[in-house]
């Protein structure tokens, strides 16, 4: 077992963006990055995909070389340290980083998992392991020792990257007793539970790393990045990706988030998760933005619109969760003259949080819509008018539909299974399947259709309304029931700071609809708020809709990235709410 940590350089802080050119971004070497409208964008966008891409020779060191003193990275942390990445940093450090795992012996196709939350050290790692063609495996640092045990047995891990941090360090030396195919803990940053601090180790590695040739050499459909995935039953599944996939950002980068050279980006996720990949790394560099990162241990909105005030974010994405909190501060506060464009994604947004936020910043929240398993498969583009709660329209190159049981196309306003087309080509950005488990991915991707599990319609103008994910839906005496129409109708009520509806069984209507509320601040708990809000709702939408058992709580269960945990409601389910039937 060879366990080392390590601390890196960085450069000095300097906030002003670079603006040195190179003529054109190296998106436009992938694909047109400019349309008149919706119709030839999805007509004439079409992504480039080269034989033997890598995103770290191909783009990052592609930038490093032309323009070496161009930001890549601006970094602050809740501490109140800052940095900032050139692309030359990046390229230099990441070599350092590559020939140092490869004295480990780490080389193509092994699965290396990384636990490094929001520390720059990320990014070297994570194009170190893009240059050895190593798969990348991120993860939350939230797992316990049963998530790690499963992960490196099931993806054969064999290397841990890790953060200096007393909990995952603990966690990560007694998955190390129990199994002794892992062979390497390597710390990044610092000294902590014995691990030996070898920055001076690092920088004795060469910062020269060549492209490897022959059997070492990257082909576009060699195994890239791996992430697990919770679904509603069984196991976290294993889902990879193959080299192609940084390039499927460029829609997400490009044309959701408005990105261009002198972008100053920042997506609200950390980088266990899938998220940090449409906003913290691929598109953003191809589309030659540069990426901002707030590493903090606990959100704090009034810290993040702070953040945002001061470096003069340009572009910001975030899930519904933060923009509930987010308009519950004063906005005159800041200064956020140079927040050009927002968007969200993870689950629907509130039709009451997009008016409240568009009247206190004059800004459209724009969604998107994807999965751990594709890139941006659907938002509201530049040339779209803004439809409040809708997910958008399909991206350029998926070919989206939505079905019914009997596998036929729903007309306008029927709901029925939210699906992806691949008869055709395979999507840039499109999942490669499920690692290791071919009878998995058969499951759901079979006689050229992914079916995303979600449930949609489209309205007359094609716009994509999100219902829910599959077992989200409620049955309730032969109604069916999407959680989120239930949602955005409590969320108009001023006492509502942020809601999650599930169902709960029922001996009589199969199930019925239950609310868990967060109350805002002045409202407290009673059986006649209650009453209020089931009024309310029957107003507001469908009598039927209102939800039957109402229970209070200080917050909702999420993961990291802000969804609400839904799972984890359902299965609690009422034990200590107020029943009115």
């Amino acid at each position: 077992m060879i366990i080392f940590g390590y601390k890196s350089r960085a450069g000095s802080l300097n906030v002003v963006l670079n603006t040195e050119k190179e003529g054109e971004m190296l998106a436009e070497k992938y694909v047109k990055i400019s349309y008149e409208s919706y119709d030839d964008f999805i007509q004439n966008c079409k992504i480039q995909v080269p034989k033997d891409f890598n995103f770290a020779f191909d783009i990052v060191d592609k930038i490093a070389d032309a323009q070496p003193n161009k930001k890549a990275i601006i970094w602050c942390n809740s501490k109140g340290e800052e940095r900032v990445l050139t692309f030359s940093d990046i390229k230099r450090e990441s070599n350092r980083t590559a020939n140092f795992f490869k004295s480990f012996g780490i080389k193509k196709s092994d699965a290396v998992m990384v636990i490094l939350k929001r520390h720059y050290e990320y990014w070297y790692c994570a194009i170190a392991l893009h240059k050895l063609g190593a798969l990348m495996v991120p993860a939350t640092h939230l797992l316990t020792v049963k998530d790690i045990k499963y992960r490196v047995k099931t993806a054969g891990i064999k290397t841990i990257v890790t953060a200096s941090d007393k909990r995952i360090t603990e966690i990560i030396n007694e998955v190390k007793r129990d199994l002794p195919e892992l062979k390497n803990i390597i710390s990044m940053r610092g000294y902590v539970n014995g691990l030996v601090e070898c920055s001076k180790k690092i920088e004795k590695f060469s910062d020269v790393f060549e492209r490897p040739t022959g059997s070492e050499a990257t082909k576009t459909y060699d195994k890239f990045l791996l992430y697990f995935t919770s679904g509603t039953t069984g196991m976290p599944k294993m889902v990879y990706h193959d080299f192609s996939y940084p390039l499927g950002h460029i829609i997400t980068a490009r044309f959701w988030q408005n990105l261009d050279d002198d972008s100053l980006h920042l997506t609200v996720a950390d980088t266990g998760w899938a998220k940090a990949s449409w906003g913290k790394l691929y598109g953003q560099w191809i589309c030659g933005a540069c990426v901002f990162v707030y590493d903090y241990e606990k959100f704090n909105h009034h810290d993040l619109i702070e953040k945002i005030s001061k470096y003069g974010v340009t572009s910001f994405c975030a899930p519904p969760t933060v923009y509930r909190y987010m308009i519950k501060e004063d906005f005159s506060k800041y200064d956020l003259s140079k927040l050009k464009y927002v968007e969200t994604a993870g689950e629907p947004l509130n039709p009451e949080v997009f008016y409240q936020f568009k009247k206190m910043t004059g800004l459209d929240i724009k969604e998107g819509f994807g999965q751990t398993e594709t890139v941006v498969l659907a938002a509201t583009f530049p040339w779209m008018k803004v439809k409040p709660g809708s997910i958008g329209k399909p991206s350029a190159g998926w070919d989206l539909d939505i079905i019914d049981k009997e596998n036929k196309s729903c007309k306008p306003g029927k709901e029925g299974h939210l699906i992806v087309k691949t008869k055709n080509c395979k999507p840039v950005g499109l999942f490669s399947g499920y690692y290791k488990d071919d009878a998995m991915t058969k499951t759901i991707w079979s006689n050229d259709i992914y079916d995303t599990g979600d449930v949609a319609y489209k309205d007359e103008d094609g716009y994509i309304w999100f219902i829910g994910r599959s077992d989200d839906v409620i049955k309730s005496s032969g109604y069916r029931i999407g959680p989120f129409e239930v949602e955005n109708a409590l969320m108009e009520h001023s006492s509502v700071l942020e809601c999650a509806i599930t169902g709960v069984p029922d001996d009589i209507r199969g199930s019925i609809v239950k609310a868990t509320i967060v109350l805002a601040k002045g409202y407290n708990p009673s059986s006649g708020l209650v009453i209020e809000l089931q009024n309310h709702v029957k107003k507001v939408t469908a009598p039927y809709k209102y939800p039957r058992i109402i229970e209070f709580v200080k917050e909702l269960p999420k993961t990291i990235s802000g969804k609400i945990k839904r799972k984890e409601i359902r299965e609690k389910g009422n034990k200590s709410g107020l029943e009115f039937i």
